[in-house]
């Protein structure tokens, strides 16, 4: 179980932070190693993750963010921000009390466009595999934030995601075109509007397009870990795809992804510095 969590997870933590920033990528990776058994073999896992956004904040580069949490493991395996007892009794069917609705839950058992995921429902135990690789996850990202609240009186959780140009099936907003950035702050509750204003602002200097909350408002991260009043603020920021990667082919697409990254960059170094 161990070598499991291990293989799962990227992390860069210190323990004398130089900034309040954490960034934590919960939706980049693309591992099913250990799993596959449980998996569609037709499956394509490309397709609801939120590609090269690690690479989009430099996760694991010498001169990339001095505190992070990674995900390296596919979100169809667990979603990191999703409630693990969000399942549904399709795929978790010895749950004592399943409450997922969609089959997009902490285990995924559709995707989007309507595919099935997993080759067979998933027995207690299996789950229970899972829920330690979250459980790993949001421990690595609570340290973190302690560490640096600790040091600077406050901190700041950037989670960093990605969304289709466009709804789709699967999605509350089918067809509808997205703003180029949806920073996501859980309608004002998960940090001081001071930070959403302050991420609104740098990517609108930016020539984007932005809608605070809409379609995505943060998930389990933000709504976890967002203390404002504790003076821990989370924000969850969401990147449509097509300003930098091809959505069909998924491959990085520039000039947009290096523009991107710059601005992103920008934003970081922003943020290093923000007083809340």
């Amino acid at each position: 179980m161990f070598d499991m969590i291990e293989g799962a997870l990227a992390t860069r933590t210190t323990n004398e932070p130089t900034s309040p920033l954490v960034i934590s990528v919960p939706h980049a990776g693309l591992r099913t190693a250990g799993f596959e058994r449980t998996l569609n073999p037709e499956l394509d896992v490309r397709c609801d993750a939120d590609l090269f956004v690690d690479r989009l904040y430099r996760v694991g580069d010498a001169e990339g963010p001095e505190v992070y949490v990674a995900a390296q493991t596919s979100r169809f395996v667990c979603d990191m921000n999703r409630d693990p007892d969000d399942v549904s009794v399709g795929a978790v069917p010895e749950h004592p009390a399943p409450r997922n609705a969609d089959g997009r839950g902490f285990i995924w058992a559709i995707t989007t466009t309507g595919v099935p995921t997993l080759s067979r429902p998933l027995a207690l135990d299996e789950w229970r595999e899972r829920t330690a690789i979250h459980a790993a996850y949001h421990d690595a990202v609570t340290r973190a934030l302690a560490r640096a609240r600790e040091r600077f009186g406050y901190a700041i959780l950037l989670d960093g995601h990605s969304m289709p140009s466009r709804g789709r099936a699967g999605h509350k907003d089918p067809g509808r075109a997205r703003a180029d950035v949806v920073p996501g702050d859980r309608d004002g509750t998960s940090c001081a509007p001071a930070l959403t204003a302050h991420v609104t602002r740098h990517f609108e200097n930016a020539g984007l397009r932005v809608a605070a909350n809409d379609p995505y408002k943060g998930g389990f991260i933000t709504t976890h870990h967002g203390r404002p009043a504790d003076r821990i603020h989370a924000i969850q920021i969401e990147l449509r795809r097509d300003l930098y990667m091809d959505e069909s082919a998924f491959e990085p697409a520039e000039p947009g992804f290096s523009n991107m990254r710059s601005t992103l960059d920008a934003l970081v170094a922003s943020l290093r510095t923000l007083r809340l």
